[in-house]
């Protein structure tokens, strides 16, 4: 009888380390091997013919994935509590898949209007070339979402927290809106990952990822994977196979790999940027600090409901006395903190961000520059004594 690692019993940190190796890993090896390979060899004809009837289930070719690639698909499904998982070459495809394979032209989406950046230009794609009709809400009025809906909606897609701003939205009441009218809702789950947040268990339809953050850890892989339910697992694969959307074996390894101390990485991220922010707070260079797991925050009581922890990826808004030569004097004086996009690796970032020009019905939190950081792996007390020293830059 072949021994089974991982059980529905299992606790999730346990489950992150045993999660896809039972039926994968080979001659005893502890990660699950890493296959590379295009041409899938079959024994006869036949069994060529039967695999290609399902290439979802089925490696006929590599572009359906090799059985690391299945092996991660495997691992995020059973982190997410979803039926099954499709992994991509990025985030943005990830986001990609998931609505594309669920609008026609003519058909309606609601986005929040917080989400990833990237996103509001593939809307604006699908709004030009397609016609399809976009609508953003403002994260934190998804009463009002009931409202926004039509005939011809067909997604509803979600962020929380939001990108850059940070605003925790009530996935619980947004789910129960959606389904009333049959409606799938889509989460970006990139900021908590299924350590914090499961958003299926919360009425989700489909949950995404940008792997290449916490997931994968070291910000040396782009990757994307889209977990469903049953009920949209079959036509997410078959739009991803037939637009040629794939993830290459050694990213997958490597994220498989990510995955083993992802918890153990995030409860450092958490503690330390925690800490960073409560100090920031405190300085009177700073008019407000956007940190979920912090009283004051949008969407604080809903984290504290929802969420298991927080990550290490938050914003701060500066005094808006201060001009951009300013900011960027900030900015470029601090030391440990490299200027660069992405997060989720273990190092620590810090990036000037412009958010509301971009957006269309919600308001900004506070006047003046807002800077998102990221705060890594190092030693937390040296992290806030370089931007003491930064702020200090500032008078």
């Amino acid at each position: 009888m072949k021994r089974s690692f991982s059980s529905s019993e299992d606790g999730l940190d346990t489950l992150l380390v045993t999660a896809s190796r039972g039926d994968a890993s080979v001659a005893g090896a502890i990660n699950v091997p890493l296959q590379r390979a295009s041409t899938i060899r079959f024994p006869t004809y036949g069994d060529l013919v039967e695999a290609r009837t399902d290439p979802v289930r089925n490696i006929s070719y590599g572009i359906y994935g090799t059985s690391t690639v299945k092996a991660f698909e495997e691992a995020m499904a059973q982190l997410e509590g979803g039926y099954g998982a499709r992994a991509v070459g990025t985030g943005l495809a990830a986001i990609s898949a998931a609505i594309c394979s669920l609008v026609r032209t003519g058909d309606h989406i609601l986005v929040v209007d917080s989400a990833y950046g990237p996103v509001r230009r593939l809307c604006d794609y699908l709004s030009d070339a397609m016609h399809v009709e976009v609508t953003y809400y403002s994260p934190g009025a998804e009463a009002d979402v009931a409202g926004l809906l039509r005939e011809n909606s067909r997604a509803i897609l979600a962020e929380s927290p939001g990108s850059q701003t940070m605003e925790v939205q009530d996935i619980r009441l947004l789910c129960s809106i959606a389904k009333q009218r049959s409606i799938p809702v889509i989460v970006d789950n990139t900021w908590a990952t299924p350590v914090l947040f499961n958003p299926i268990s919360h009425g989700a339809d489909i949950v995404i990822h940008a792997a290449t953050k916490y997931i994968c850890g070291y910000s040396d892989v782009i990757l994307g994977v889209v977990v469903s339910t049953e009920e949209y697992y079959d036509v997410i694969n078959r739009y991803a196979n037939m637009m040629g959307m794939y993830a290459g074996p050694d990213d997958c390894y490597t994220a498989l790999r990510g995955l083993r101390s992802m918890a153990a990485r995030l409860a450092r991220h958490d503690a330390s940027a925690l800490s960073i922010a409560r100090w920031l707070d405190e300085q009177a260079q700073v008019v407000k600090v956007l940190h979920p797991a912090l009283p004051g925050s949008a969407g604080h009581a809903l984290w504290a409901r929802d969420f298991r922890g927080s990550s290490g990826l938050f914003s701060f808004i500066l005094d808006p006395r201060y001009a951009r030569e300013d900011v960027e004097r900030f900015v470029d004086g601090l030391r440990l903190f490299s200027i660069g996009a992405s997060w989720g690796g273990f190092e620590s970032l810090v990036l000037p961000a412009f958010p509301y020009p971009k957006r269309s019905v919600s308001s900004p939190l506070a006047e003046g520059t807002l800077i998102r950081l990221h705060i890594g792996l190092e030693n937390p007390e040296d992290l806030q004594l370089d931007l003491e020293k930064g702020l200090a830059l500032l008078g």
